[in-house]
């Protein structure tokens, strides 16, 4: 019998695709790694470094759409959202060199070269940079707090090694750097989301716009009412799954003319590299070199050469610019172009509606957003995603800037706010890598950060002056957006901080399960905690209600990392919690990683992952073989007499001595956790063997 046992633990040792077992209760605090990787997974090469030319070229055109379709499409807008007053020769030739050098410096060196290879796991984007950093050095606020000091991961939450830099350690001991380091990667987040409610509707509207210049009887609210009904279409669609003048004296004499209304004009120019935060943003559905190579050899050539031809036109008809893109084009290839034009737009608003997608998964996996649904439409790219609230909440808001904004300048100011804040915080969070990870000396860090920082700041100071025209809209949007992502955060904090203070200990729970009347019932509970050291107050409650629990009690911890993806052999932690029939399970995901485990599955993959500890137990010298092999047959038992998954359904109790700000906060993160969705739907577990416990936890 026990070498069948054994056979069958051999067997499920194959079938398993990950597991680290650890073992809490070894006198020498010893971890047990039992790593179990399938023969095929085992023999299968890296799929990206095994990616073949032809495979990298089919991708690198795929981007063409999917990320760089706001960018080529900037030329649709730039020239109609500047406020010129009978412009030159010698203006057209400024601007072209100013739109010139920042597609250069910023397309081509600070995102293709640099920001490019700041990925997180082949994520990218500002979230992804706070990540990268928290994983390196101790900044973070929650999520790394929750890794508990046994578990196998604590290496790959920091993974920083060697000496820490100085700006590392002034991070790690002041709590108000990082407050306001984490401020501003939210800040950066919700510009990015905005950003994918402004360019669907910059872009749409401004394609459409061309329908006024071939009939002159089409109205302007005709264009946006057709506007409006493109967007709708497009996100309905979702869920189905994305020369001479380039002389820089040009620029100097420029504004030497121009003065304040040149550095007015900045605002315009900025939007020729709206969607350039694209290729950062959406790493994670491609790879570096496709970007690159669509970048540097067919989307900044085509940029440069588009926009040189608008300026060589506006020299030639100097009041045609406030006429929009259609003037540039002549008439006898008008409606090709228009439909070409008109089915960019479209492509545009897809790349930033995909990246605002994944912002949002990023965001809630790692306990800045409340849940919500979120549906990957490939099956080999992880990173393709789809949220149907978020989708129909981008609609509604997109329709809405078109009805309410219909002025294509209000819209063109307010994402000329967007686009450079967002490049702005991707520098300063860009410097901090540099600094801290990439150890990158202190001339050439001083030499990026001070280009980039006065280029884009000067951007910033241009569109700042819009504020009344149009630019508070991506505030108000970014406002909303970080008042759901901070209270949301408060609220998990808060929740976490009265587990942790009020958790039950084993001790605690022994004496629970002596009083008269308790039992221990047949059948198989995975009990979910946020903790990890002791057990949480709800089990109390449902001892003390349900007066029994069950024979094979397995405490569940879905645990989010800051990283990307978690290493398939670091997936399942199992470890003996003292107390028979009683285990702790942690099931660790990064924010790129897919919940794809299914109901029966999950549960077979955590119940193999136990058995394999115990088999691992029983052929060491730690435990008693009789005690073991009984604890092998309970599991076998308990799962066959039934499985229930078990979930806390907490609310705050307000008090009259709660502050104020306490009373709003907590009473606004209740109103979005009775709303959100629950984290067990995502594991597929059945409606019949799921128990909620609801309790009260005193704010």
């Amino acid at each position: 019998m026990d070498r069948q046992r054994q056979s069958e633990s051999r067997r499920n040792l194959s079938e398993v695709n990950v597991v680290v077992v650890a073992d809490s209760t070894a006198s020498n605090g010893r971890l047990l790694h039992l790593h179990a990787l399938s023969t095929d997974s085992a023999s299968l090469p890296n799929a990206n470094e095994q990616m073949s030319r032809w495979s990298t070229l089919v991708l690198a055109y795929k981007t063409l759409g999917v990320v760089f379709g706001g960018l080529v499409t900037s030329p649709l807008y730039v020239y109609p959202s500047m406020p010129l007053k009978s412009p030159t020769k010698e203006d057209y030739l400024g601007i072209y060199s100013i739109m010139f050098w920042t597609l250069t410096l910023i397309g081509v060196v600070k995102y293709a070269s640099i920001a490019i290879k700041a990925d997180d796991h082949g994520e990218g984007g500002t979230f992804a940079l706070y990540s990268l950093l928290c994983r390196h050095v101790n900044i973070g606020i929650l999520s790394s707090k929750r890794v508990s000091s046994n578990s196998s991961l604590s290496h790959s939450v920091h993974e920083g090694t060697g000496k820490k830099s100085r700006l590392g350690i002034f991070f790690e001991s002041s709590i108000v750097a990082r407050r306001v380091l984490l401020f501003v990667a939210i800040l950066g987040t919700c510009m990015l989301i905005g950003d994918g409610i402004l360019t669907p509707a910059i872009s749409v509207l401004s394609a459409m716009d061309g329908l006024r210049a071939q009939f002159h009887s089409v109205s302007k609210s005709l264009v946006e009412a057709l506007s409006a009904v493109v967007l709708v279409v497009l996100f309905l669609l979702q869920k189905f799954g994305t020369s001479k003048a380039i002389s820089p004296h040009y620029i100097f004499h420029f504004f030497w003319r121009n003065g304040k209304e040149g550095w007015l004009l900045l605002g315009g120019t900025v939007l020729c590299i709206t969607g350039s935060e694209a290729m950062f943003a959406d790493l994670g559905h491609f790879n570096q070199r496709s970007i690159q190579i669509a970048f540097l050899f067919t989307i900044y050539p085509s940029l440069v050469l588009t926009y040189a031809g608008q300026t060589a036109y506006l020299i030639k008809n100097p009041n045609d610019h406030d006429d929009g893109f259609y003037k540039f084009i002549p008439t006898a290839v008008y409606w090709p172009i228009f439909i070409i034009a008109t089915s960019a737009a479209v492509v545009a608003s897809q790349s930033l509606i995909s990246a605002t997608f994944s912002v949002i998964k990023q965001s809630v996996v790692l306990d800045y957003f409340p849940r919500v649904k979120v549906v990957h439409t490939s099956n080999s790219k992880e990173g393709e995603v789809y949220s149907p609230e978020v989708n129909y909440i981008l609609m509604i808001l997109c329709v809405a800037v078109i009805i309410i904004f219909g002025d294509g300048k209000d819209i063109g100011n307010a994402f000329g706010v967007v686009v450079s804040l967002v490049m702005l915080i991707t520098t300063i969070l860009l410097t901090l890598v540099m600094i801290i990870i990439w150890k990158t000396p202190p001339v050439l860090v001083a030499l990026y950060f001070s280009m980039f920082f006065v280029m884009e700041g000067v951007y910033v100071s241009a569109v700042g002056t819009k504020i009344y025209e149009g630019g508070w809209i991506p505030f108000a949007i970014s406002f909303m957006l970080a008042v759901i992502m901070f209270g949301w955060f408060y609220g998990r904090q808060r929740k976490l901080e009265y587990e942790l203070t009020h958790k039950i200990t084993l001790e605690r729970l022994i004496g629970l399960l002596s009083y008269p009347g308790v039992q221990r019932v047949p059948g198989l509970c995975l009990f979910y905690t946020n903790i990890q050291d002791g057990f949480t107050p709800i089990l109390g409650h449902y001892i003390k209600t349900m007066k029994s629990l069950h024979k094979v009690t397995i405490f569940t911890t879905l645990r989010y990392l800051l990283v990307s993806k978690v290493a398939p052999h670091e997936r399942i932690i199992i470890k003996k919690l003292g107390l028979k029939g009683v285990y702790g399970c942690v099931i660790q995901y990064g924010y790129a990683d897919s919940l794809n485990l299914e109901g029966d599955d999950f549960v077979s993959q955590v119940t193999n992952s136990l058995h394999m500890h115990l088999q691992g137990c029983l052929d060491g010298l730690t435990y008693d073989p009789v005690e073991i092999q009984e604890e092998i047959s309970d599991l076998e038992q308990a799962k066959q007499a039934g499985v229930v998954h078990v979930i806390g359904k907490t609310r705050f109790h307000v008090g009259k001595s709660c502050r104020w700000f306490d009373r709003i906060m907590l009473a606004f993160y209740e109103v979005m956790h009775n709303n959100c969705r629950s984290a067990l739907p995502a594991l597929g577990v059945p409606l019949q063997q799921r128990i909620e416990v609801g309790m009260l936890y005193e704010a």
